[in-house]
Formats: C-alpha cells, structure tokens, sequence
C-alpha cells in the first residue's frame, strides 16, 4: 500500500512538474495575433528605413534610325509607289512616240530618193522638229519627276518632325539624331537611346487614321 501510495505521489509530481514547464512555455511564446502583430512592425520598420527607388529618368538626346524609317514608313512606301508607277507611264509614252519617230524617220530614207528636193526639205524639217519635241518632253518628264519628288520628300519630312516633336514633349527628349549606317555622324548609340520603332508605330498609326479619314 505504502509503495502504491509513493508511486502515485512519485506520479503526480512528475505531472506537475510538466504541467508547470508547460504553463511557462506557453507563457515565454507569443501567440499568432502577437507574432502577426511584431512581423507587421518589424516590415513596416524596414519599409520606413528603406530608401525610396530612385525614378527613372528619361534620356534627353535620342536617335532614329533613317533607313529603317523611310523604309517601314507606309506614307512613304505608297509615295515611292506612285512615283515609281507616274515614272513607268511617262517612259512608256516616251518609248512608244521614239519606236513612232524612228520608223518615220526609216520610211524617210527609204522613199528620200523619190522625193523632189524641196519635199525632202520639208520632211527633214518635221523630222527635225518632233526630234526636238521628243528631247523635250524627255527633259521636262526629267524635271517634273525629281520637283514631285522633292515635293513629297518634303511633305514626308514635315510629317515626321512634327511627330518627334510630339514624341519629344511627351518624354523629354532634348534633341533627336537621325542615324544612317556608313553615312552619320553619330559613329554609336546605345540601342536605349534608338527611338525608331517608337516613331514608326506613331507615323503608321497617323497615315492610316488619315487614310481613314479620307475616306469618309
């Protein structure tokens, strides 16, 4: 009885002594509120403590790339078009009024033996003067060629300064290079700096709004 008796009391000692350790581990621990709460302190100190990034700031002298330009710009493809097509028709026409003179003018010395003197005179003399006529039209087709494509190379110009102006209000940028590989004063540019894909997304978007437009 005495040794049963001990046991027990040999027990519940024991489950005290636990039950105290327990008590003060759950004591010593904080509880999830507590560690929410010290986890939501301590980030809002590091968020205070650290420094705020730095924004980014826009680069004031830019470049485009010239060739890439004028050859994805659609305005200008449709232009190179029409011109290349208006040069066609005028060669053409050119082409068909030489084959015309040139067989006038075999027909000429193929009948020039049977012609009295002062016919042949006057067929020497219009001959003459359709030469002349032709060299003409020839030069002046030259001339009115290279005006029109001054004239568009101009219209072009314009429309793509005034969109770089607006790109540059928009960003910043101080001042737009244009670059043309092995002819350009700019020997490199960091590609950040290359604007192009920029500029021609904005002038697409322009002419075929335009070209919409004009159709209504």
């Amino acid at each position: 009885m005495t040794v049963s008796i001990s046991k027990k009391l040999v027990l519940l000692s024991v489950l005290a002594a636990s039950f105290a350790a327990c008590k003060n581990e759950q004591a010593s621990t904080p509880t999830p509120a507590a560690k929410t709460e010290t986890a939501a302190e301590t980030t809002a100190g590091a968020e205070e403590s650290a420094p705020a990034p730095a924004a980014a700031v826009a680069p004031e002298i830019v470049y485009v790339n010239s060739d890439s330009l004028l050859n994805r710009y659609q305005y200008f493809k449709d232009v190179k078009a029409r011109l290349e097509a208006k040069g066609k028709r005028m060669e053409n026409d050119l082409r068909t009024k030489a084959t015309s003179f040139q067989r006038e003018v075999e027909q000429y010395r193929q009948a020039a033996n049977g012609m009295g003197q002062e016919q042949r005179a006057t067929t020497e003399q219009r001959l003459a003067q359709k030469e002349q006529q032709l060299a003409a039209q020839q030069q002046n087709s030259a001339n009115q060629l290279a005006k029109d494509e001054n004239d568009e190379m101009k219209k072009i110009y314009e429309k793509v300064e005034a969109h770089l102006k607006k790109i540059s209000a928009e960003k910043g940028y101080k001042m737009v290079l244009t670059y043309t590989r092995g002819n350009s004063a700019i020997l490199y540019g960091d590609a950040s700096l290359d604007i192009t894909e920029e500029a021609l997304k904005g002038l697409n978007q322009e002419y075929k709004d335009s070209k919409a437009n004009a159709k209504k």
